[in-house]
């Protein structure tokens, strides 16, 4: 989930991770898990993030943080699925990774560092 600020609101969130914020905690499907303060409504994305293992990556002086898939225990993805990844194509309609389902996508990504 690609952010434009550390705090989104809690519908963002959810529609983009696939969690719910509840007052128990972070729940997908049969797993909830504490959090360490309630979310509220904006969602302090850091915090969130690092009570339930997602990966942050934060870019402030570009206005971009990147929130990754949860994982199990750090190391491995907790499911095989993809997200709907949605990206603006060159003519600035949306590309949506969804539109792709049922075929083999190779999905490359590189970092120059």
């Amino acid at each position: 989930m690609l952010l434009r600020s550390p705090t989104v609101p809690r519908s963002e969130f959810e529609a983009g991770t696939g969690w719910r914020l509840k007052p128990e905690g972070a729940c997908q499907g049969n797993l909830c898990i504490p959090l360490s303060q309630p979310a509220g409504d904006p969602v302090d994305v850091a915090r969130v993030a690092r009570d339930i293992g997602m990966p942050l990556i934060a870019a402030p002086e570009y206005g971009l943080w990147a929130l990754g898939p949860a994982s199990t225990g750090s190391r491995a993805l907790a499911s095989a699925q993809a997200p709907d990844l949605r990206l603006p194509e060159l003519n600035g309609k949306e590309f949506r990774l969804s539109s792709l389902r049922g075929q083999k996508v190779l999905l490359y990504a590189w970092a120059p560092y």
